[in-house]
């Protein structure tokens, strides 16, 4: 089965026709026609079963058939995670958070960052890509970077949590989860959140939390973050 995105179909849509790169790759790639059966889906919760009705490989039309509204989330996800060194870790992150459902990712400019300059265009489709691959309706929220001290002053509703690697009385993440309040959480550079962003963090009330006893890589905490907030919303 074979998932399409196009975020401009809604419930009141009759008919649609693909651009012209994505119909080439329908009707010369996947060797469709007139007659087949496509799932689409907005990006926001509804997947659609349409019938190709012109197969033209620069103008592909469907038919709505029918609008299936996929069942509400069971958590809001929000990752705040730096940009890692090495872009292609950071696509990496992005792919397989977007597989286990998250709901909204910043890239987040700390004081250590190596990384400051990202292509929101590629970051876009890697999200695109991965929410079709994974059969999801849901396509995550992904905001322009930010700096670290503007992020947690403005992000102040919710369950905030910061998993960093100093010395200090952090709780595990599984302990403060489940939970139906929006969870935001920090995810620091390869370098780790400077002593001043963390107490920046904490006097805006975000919550230390432990990911585990061994030191994980940027991209790894994510990642690792993402899944115990899935699992434990099962």
């Amino acid at each position: 089965m074979q998932l399409f995105y196009t975020p401009e179909i809604t419930e009141e849509t009759k008919s649609f026709t693909f651009d012209r790169e994505e119909s080439k790759h329908i009707i010369k790639v996947l060797r469709k026609i007139a007659g087949d059966k496509l799932l689409v889906t907005n990006g926001l919760g509804f997947t659609f079963e349409t019938v190709i009705t012109l197969g033209s490989d620069t103008k592909c039309t469907v038919d709505i058939i029918k609008a299936i509204p996929s069942d509400p989330p069971k958590y809001n996800l929000h990752l705040a995670v730096a940009p890692t060194k090495m872009n292609d870790r950071y696509e990496w992150f992005l792919e397989k958070a977007t597989e286990f459902g998250i709901h909204e990712i910043t890239p987040l400019i700390c004081d250590r960052s190596e990384r400051k300059i990202i292509k929101l265009d590629r970051y876009e489709k890697i999200l695109q890509s991965a929410m079709k691959q994974s059969l999801q309706s849901y396509l995550p929220k992904l905001n322009v970077p930010v700096p670290f001290s503007a992020f947690v002053k403005e992000n102040n509703h919710g369950l905030r949590l910061i998993a960093h690697c100093e010395e200090s009385d952090k709780t595990s993440l599984k302990e403060v989860l489940p939970t139906d309040q929006k969870i935001i959480i920090l995810i620091g550079p390869e370098g780790d959140f400077s002593e001043k962003e963390i107490r920046t963090a904490l006097e805006n009330n975000y919550i230390p939390v432990s990911l585990g006893n061994t030191r994980l890589r940027t991209e790894t905490a994510a990642i690792a973050a993402c899944h115990t907030v899935a699992l434990l919303h099962e």
